[in-house]
C-alpha cells in the first residue's frame, strides 16, 4: 500500500513515501482518533470530543463532517477496496488499513508471534521479533499531539511498549546477553524511576556482569525513593534478589521467581520475605477460618450441598485464548514437551488439578449461569480443607471493583481485603500493613470472580495487567463469560502466558436426572416422567433448558413441594420452546434467591455482606426498576437515570419547588411579602421548566489537574468577573467591593475546570465509584456558588446606593436592574443546562434582578439575607447535577414503595445474590429471560413515556425472543447467551 500511517511517534502521514500535511490540528486529531482505534467505527460524538476537549460549538458535528471530507481528498482512494481509507459506517467513521499501512498493527502482530516463539521456547527468535516490534516507536504516542478524549489509549499503548520492553529483556536475561541489556535498562530506570520490575532487572544484569556494588546501589536507590514518595518497600521479588545478591549466589534467578515447582505434590516455594513475622502467620490463620466460615454460610444459603451441588464438569478450552500447553505445563518428567492440555474434570477435581499446574494459574471459562461463582467458591473451600504445608490461602473476591488504570492489583488486593477483613487493619495484632505484606510476600491466592463485570473497554488491559502482576509464577484464578474472555484475548493479543483456559461445559442429561432426583422420598414416582422424557429426547426442550445448573436448580426448586408436578414441563402445548420453560423456572429464582433464613452463628459479615429482605417485597422492587431499564435502549440501570421512570411533570415539581421556596424566604426577608412572592414564582417557574425541557448533564467529578487546564481556567475566570461587574454596577456598588467580588467570582466559577469533569461510565470502576465522585463534584460545585452569589447578595443587600436607572411602576421595578441580573443569571443557567439553562434563570434573574426595595438596616439581616440567597442558589444548582436529582428521585420512588429508600445498597446486595451483574459503572439484569419476564407484569407505577400498551409491547418482544430460541437449531439454542450484554 502506498498510503502509510505512523502514530508510534508523532503522528505522520505519507503517500508513496512523500509527507502529506494534514490542514490543521484538527484534522490531525480526526485522524489520531481513528488510526486508535484501526477498522472500529468511532462514533461521531467521539470525534467531537476529540476535536474540542471542552465546550464544542453547535456546528462541532458539521465541522467534522467537513474534516473528513477534506481528509478523504487528501488520501485519495487507499482504502482496502479502492474506496476511500475512511469509511462511513453507523454512527461514525472507520479507519479502514491493513498491517501494512499501520505501525501500531504491526507492532501488535509483531509482539504477538514474539509471544507464541517464547511459548515455544525459541526465545531467540522471539528477541529478534520483539525488537523488530519495538523498532517500529519513535518516541511516545502522538507525540506533541495533546488529545485529553485519547488520554486512556495513549497511556495503555505506552504502557504495552514498556512491558513489551520488559518481557524482551526478560528473555535476553534467560540467555545469557546480560550485558547487551545493561544501558538500555539504566536508561529506563532513570525514565521510570518507581517501577519495581526495570530495577530488579538492572540489578540481575549488573550483578552477572561482576557489578555487584552498582546492582546494590540500584536497591538503595529504589528503596529510598519509594519510602519517600510512596512510603513503601520494594517487593518481595526485588527484596528476594537483593538478599541473593548480598549472599554472593553464582548463579542469581532472574529477576522474577521462575513457577513453583510442584514436587509430588509439595507446596510451592514461597518468595523470600525476609525474617519471620509471627504476627502475620496468625493473621494469615485467623483469614483462613474467616474465609472458611465466610463461604461455608454462603454454601448454605444456596443449598448446594443438599445433597449435592449440580454436577458441573470443564475441560479445557478450545478457544485460542491460551498460550500453547506447553508454555502451561512445562516439559515433562522425560524431557517431552505436552502438545495439548488435558486438563479436564468435575467440581471436586478442580484443587487437585490446579495443584498440577506449575505455575498455579487458572482462567475458567462460561457462559452466562454455567456455574462459575459456584466452582470459584468450591474450590476456594477445597483449598482450605485440605491445605499443604505453605501453601497460601484462597481469598475470593469480585473483580468488578478493579481498574487497571488506576490501581495496581497488588494495591487493590490489599485494599479490598482490608475492606472484606476490617480485622486486618489492627496493627497491634497482624502489625503494620498487615494485608500489604500478605499480598506482597505471596501468602494469599487470589480468585478473582467475575472478570467479565468490569466495564468491556478495560478487559483488555485487565488481562494483560494480571499477566504482569503475576508473571512470577505467582497463583491466580480468574473467572470470566467465554464470549467475554475471547473477544479481549482477540482484541489486544494480551493473555495470561503461564495459565491454563479451561472451559465449563453444558450439563449433560443423566448429571441433571441425578441432581434433579436426588433428594426423592422413598416410592416417589413423580419424576419419573420427566426423566424419562429427558433420556428419550436429549435434544427436546425440556433438556435444551436443563442445560445449565442454574435452571437445574431452579427446576428442583420450583418443583420441590410433594403435590406439584414436574411432568408439567413435558407438556408441548404448555411449554413448546425452551424459552418457555425458561421464563417459567425464572419465575421460582426471586423467591429461592431471597429466602429467608436465621444467620447462623458467629458468621462473618464485611461491608458487602447481603441483607435480610423480604421475598415479596424484593420482587416489587425489582419488577419496577425490569419495567424502567426495560425502557431504555441500552437496558442499563444506571442510578442518575431513575429520573425517567417518573412523569415529567412530577419530577420537575419535585426539583424546581424546594429551591423557589428558599427563594420566596429570601425575597420575603429582603423586601416583604411581595418580593418574596415575586421571588418565589420567578424560580418555581423557572426551575419546573428547566427540568422539564432541558437536559442535565450526567455525573461528573472532581479531577485537580493543572496540566492543560489553564486556558479553560482563565476563560471561566473572566466570565466570573463580567458576572461580578454586571451585578456591582447594576447595584451601584463601590469600585472596592466590586473588585472584591470579581476576584471571589472569577475564582468559583474558575474552579468549575477541576469540578465539572465528566466520568467515563464505561471505563470507571463501579457504580459507588460514580456516585461518591459526582458527589463530591456536585458538593464543591454548589459550595462554590453559594459562597459567591451569597456574598454577593448580602453585599448588594447592605451597601447597594440605591441608584435608579430607568425605573417604572412607581420606581418599584428598574429596567437598567432587569439587564445586569438577567445576563449574570443567564451566564450561570448556562453552566446548570447549556442553552435551556441560560434561557429560562437568564429570565428568571431579570425578573428578581428589576426589583427595587430598601437597603438593609443592620448587617445581621444583611448576612441571613444573603445566606438564604445563597443557600437557594446551591440547592439550585445541586438539584441540577446528577447526584443531586437522583437523592430526591430515590426518596419520591421509596414513598411511593417502588424502590427501598437505601436504593444502592439494595442493588450492591442484589448483585452479590446473582439477580443484577455490573458492567462498569451500571448494572444490568443478570438473566435476560428474568427481565422479560418482570418487565412483562402489570406497571405498578406509571413512567415517563409509559402506556397501557406497554405490557403488551413487552409480550411481544418476550415471544419475539422465545421465537429465535425455537427457529435456532438445538446447537445454537444450547450455546445462546440468555443474558443481553452492554
Amino acid at each position: 500500500m502506498a498510503l502509510q500511517f505512523r502514530v508510534l511517534g508523532t503522528l505522520e502521514v505519507t503517500n508513496d513515501g512523500d509527507r502529506v500535511a494534514l490542514p490543521s490540528t484538527r484534522h490531525q486529531r480526526v485522524v489520531a482518533a481513528l488510526l486508535l482505534t484501526p477498522n472500529s467505527v468511532v462514533p461521531l460524538s467521539k470525534l467531537v470530543e476529540a476535536v474540542w476537549d471542552d465546550e464544542p460549538p453547535a456546528t462541532a458535528v458539521k465541522q467534522v463532517q467537513n474534516c473528513v471530507s477534506v481528509l478523504r481528498e487528501r488520501l485519495g482512494g487507499s482504502g482496502r477496496s479502492g474506496g476511500h481509507v475512511i469509511v462511513t459506517e453507523g454512527p461514525g467513521y472507520r479507519m479502514a488499513v491493513t498491517e501494512e499501512q499501520l505501525d501500531l498493527l504491526r507492532f501488535t502482530r509483531g509482539l504477538s508471534d514474539a509471544r507464541q516463539l517464547a511459548a515455544e521456547c525459541r526465545l531467540p527468535d522471539a528477541v529478534r521479533e520483539a525488537r523488530a516490534a519495538l523498532g517500529l516507536w519513535g518516541g511516545a504516542v502522538l507525540d506533541g499531539l495533546c488529545v485529553s478524549v485519547l488520554a486512556n489509549r495513549v497511556t495503555l499503548l505506552n504502557e504495552q511498549r514498556l512491558g513489551a520492553i520488559e518481557q524482551c529483556v526478560e528473555w535476553q536475561l534467560a540467555l545469557g546477553q546480560h550485558h547487551d541489556v545493561s544501558a538500555e535498562l539504566m536508561e529506563l530506570v532513570a525514565e521510570h524511576p518507581l517501577r519495581e520490575k526495570l530495577h530488579a532487572q538492572l540489578m540481575l544484569a549488573l550483578h552477572r556482569g561482576g557489578r555487584q556494588a552498582d546492582a546494590l546501589n540500584v536497591f538503595h536507590q529504589l528503596r529510598t525513593r519509594l519510602v519517600d514518595e510512596l512510603g513503601i518497600d520494594p517487593g518481595s521479588e526485588v527484596l528476594q534478589l537483593h538478599e541473593r545478591i548480598l549472599a554472593g549466589e553464582p548463579q542469581p534467578p532472574r529477576s522474577e521467581p521462575g513457577p513453583p515447582a510442584a514436587e509430588a505434590g509439595g507446596a510451592p516455594k514461597k518468595p523470600f520475605a525476609g525474617p519471620r513475622d509471627d504476627r502475620l502467620d496468625r493473621a494469615v490463620g485467623e483469614l483462613a477460618s474467616a474465609i472458611s466460615r465466610q463461604w461455608t454460610v454462603e454454601v448454605e444459603m444456596r443449598s448446594l450441598n443438599r445433597p449435592e451441588p449440580v454436577p458441573v464438569r470443564w475441560s479445557g478450552t478450545g478457544r485460542q485464548v491460551a498460550a500453547v500447553a506447553s508454555a502451561v505445563l512445562g516439559d515433562g518428567p522425560d524431557g517431552a514437551r505436552p502438545d495439548r492440555l488435558t486438563l479436564c474434570g468435575g467440581l471436586g477435581d478442580v484443587v487437585a488439578q490446579f495443584r498440577q499446574i506449575p505455575a498455579r494459574q487458572m482462567v475458567v471459562l462460561g457462559e452466562p449461569g454455567a456455574g462459575k461463582s459456584v466452582l470459584a467458591i468450591l474450590f476456594t473451600l477445597g483449598l482450605l480443607a485440605d491445605p499443604l504445608p505453605g501453601e497460601p490461602i484462597p481469598v475470593l473476591l469480585p473483580l468488578a471493583s478493579w481498574n487497571p488504570h488506576r490501581e495496581h492489583l497488588h494495591r487493590w488486593l490489599a485494599r479490598r481485603l482490608v475492606e472484606e477483613y476490617p480485622a486486618l487493619a489492627n496493627r497491634s495484632a497482624y502489625g503494620p500493613d498487615a494485608a500489604t505484606r500478605l499480598v506482597l510476600e505471596g501468602r494469599i491466592i487470589p480468585v478473582l470472580d467475575g472478570l467479565d463485570e468490569t466495564p468491556p473497554a478495560l478487559h483488555a488491559a485487565a488481562i494483560d495487567a494480571l499477566d504482569r502482576a503475576v508473571a512470577g509464577g505467582r497463583p491466580l484464578v480468574v473467572t470470566c463469560r467465554s464470549t467475554d474472555y475471547e473477544f479481549a484475548v482477540n482484541q489486544a493479543g494480551s493473555m495470561l502466558a503461564s495459565a491454563a483456559v479451561v472451559e465449563i461445559e453444558p450439563v449433560v442429561v443423566e448429571d441433571a436426572i441425578a441432581f434433579l432426583t436426588a433428594r426423592r422420598r422413598l416410592g416417589e414416582t413423580r419424576w419419573q416422567p420427566l426423566v424419562d422424557h429427558l433420556r428419550q429426547h436429549p435434544d427436546g426442550p425440556p433438556a435444551q433448558a436443563l442445560r445449565t445448573p442454574l435452571m437445574v436448580d431452579l427446576a428442583r426448586t420450583a418443583y420441590a413441594h410433594p403435590g406439584s408436578n414436574p411432568a408439567d414441563l413435558c407438556d408441548p402445548t404448555r411449554f413448546p420452546d425452551r424459552g418457555a420453560i425458561e421464563g417459567h423456572l425464572l419465575d421460582a429464582y426471586l423467591p429461592a434467591v431471597y429466602r429467608q433464613a436465621p444467620a447462623p452463628p458467629a458468621q462473618h459479615r464485611s461491608p458487602a455482606s447481603g441483607r435480610s429482605y423480604d421475598p415479596r417485597q424484593a420482587e416489587r422492587w425489582l419488577t419496577f426498576l425490569a419495567q424502567h431499564v426495560h425502557r431504555l435502549p441500552a437496558r442499563n440501570l444506571a442510578w442518575w437515570r431513575l429520573d425517567r421512570s417518573v412523569p415529567r411533570l412530577v419530577s420537575s415539581l419535585y426539583l424546581g419547588l424546594p429551591p423557589a421556596v428558599l427563594f420566596a424566604l429570601s425575597g420575603w426577608l429582603a423586601g416583604g411579602p411581595l418580593v418574596g412572592t415575586i421571588y418565589g414564582l420567578s424560580f418555581v417557574l423557572a426551575g419546573c421548566l428547566a427540568h422539564a425541557v432541558g437536559r442535565r448533564p450526567g455525573p461528573m467529578h472532581v479531577e485537580f489537574r493543572m496540566r492543560g487546564t489553564g486556558g479553560r481556567f482563565l476563560r471561566r475566570f473572566v466570565i466570573g468577573v463580567v458576572i461580578a461587574v454586571c451585578l456591582g454596577l447594576g447595584w451601584s456598588l463601590s469600585p472596592g467591593v466590586i473588585g472584591l467580588l470579581a476576584v471571589v467570582f472569577g475564582l468559583s466559577i474558575g474552579v468549575h475546570v477541576w469540578l465539572g469533569t465528566p466520568v467515563d461510565v464505561r471505563g470507571v470502576s463501579s457504580p459507588a465509584s460514580v456516585l461518591r465522585n459526582d458527589r463530591a463534584a456536585a458538593a464543591w460545585f454548589a459550595l462554590s456558588l453559594t459562597v459567591s452569589l451569597g456574598l454577593f447578595y448580602a453585599m448588594a443587600f447592605a451597601f447597594s446606593r440605591e441608584t435608579r436607572f430607568l425605573g417604572v411602576l412607581d420606581g418599584r421595578f428598574d429596567l437598567a436592574l432587569v439587564l445586569a441580573g438577567g445576563v449574570a443569571a443567564a451566564l450561570l443557567g448556562h453552566f446548570l443546562m447549556r442553552m435551556v439553562g441560560s434561557v429560562i434563570y437568564g429570565l428568571a434573574g431579570a425578573a428578581i434582578g428589576g426589583l427595587v426595595f430598601r437597603s438593609a438596616p443592620d448587617p445581621a439581616t444583611a448576612f441571613a439575607v444573603g445566606l438564604v440567597f445563597g443557600l437557594a442558589v446551591g440547592l439550585t444548582v445541586c438539584l441540577a447535577r446528577a447526584w443531586g436529582a437522583s437523592v430526591v428521585t430515590r426518596a419520591w420512588l421509596a414513598a411511593r414503595g417502588s424502590t427501598p429508600l437505601r436504593l444502592m445498597r439494595f442493588l450492591d446486595d442484589a448483585h452479590r445474590r446473582g439477580v443484577l451483574r455490573q458492567v462498569g459503572a451500571v448494572y444490568q439484569f443478570r438473566h435476560a429471560r428474568l427481565e422479560e419476564r418482570l418487565a412483562a407484569r402489570a406497571p405498578q407505577s406509571s413512567g415517563r413515556g409509559a402506556s397501557p400498551s406497554r405490557p403488551r409491547r413487552v409480550r411481544r418482544r418476550a415471544q419475539a425472543t422465545d421465537r429465535v430460541l425455537e427457529v435456532a437449531g438445538p446447537e445454537q439454542r444450547g450455546n445462546m447467551p440468555v443474558t443481553r450484554r452492554s
